[in-house]
């Protein structure tokens, strides 16, 4: 795979990341039963920075999960010869919950798709939004985000890829090819 082009850097990740923030406060008007869950890997990165920034610039404390859903998705054999499964972690009930969804690219919404499932099977959260930094189009599915950092129309045989500091070591976000 070769860069077509850096589409945000470092500066652009953070101020995208703050202003979902803000807009889900926007939205919602309080932090009461509202939960952000990440899903993983790069949502968990995204869902702390964005309960950090509610915390520091809004004093509003906001509580966080992480959805595994790695063992559900149909390519679980492209992953990984032999995937390491991490555990999801929602530490508070999700019935009659307000759930955001947080994820780093929609794309198919394949993705998103298997989260509902597992939340659900976890319980019946009142409602599911989804936020997500980049919606690059091409859905297979009737799901959109509630929350989008950025629209890229892409080719399909380009890759958005998303690089954060916790997990990649910076914050990028780049056409692939």
């Amino acid at each position: 795979m070769n860069k077509k082009c850096k589409i945000m850097n470092e500066v652009d990740v953070n101020n995208k990341l703050n202003r979902l923030a803000l807009e889900i406060i926007e939205f919602h008007k309080t932090v009461e039963n509202l939960y952000l869950v990440g899903i993983r890997s790069r949502g968990v990165p995204m869902v702390e920075r964005i309960a950090n920034f509610l915390k520091t610039k809004m004093e509003m404390e906001i509580q966080t999960g992480i959805l595994d859903i790695s063992f559900y998705r149909d390519d679980l054999s492209l992953v990984a010869e032999k995937p390491i499964l991490n555990n999801s972690q929602l530490d508070f009930c999700i019935d009659n919950a307000k759930i955001v969804l947080i994820d780093d690219v929609l794309y198919s919404g394949k993705t998103v798709q298997k989260a509902i499932e597992v939340l659900h099977s976890l319980g019946k959260p009142k409602n599911i939004q989804l936020c997500v930094l980049i919606d690059r189009g091409h859905h297979k599915t009737p799901i959109n985000a509630d929350f989008v950092g950025n629209y890229v129309p892409t080719a399909p045989n380009e890759i958005i890829k998303v690089s954060l500091k916790e997990i990649d070591e910076d914050d990028a976000v780049l056409i692939m090819i």
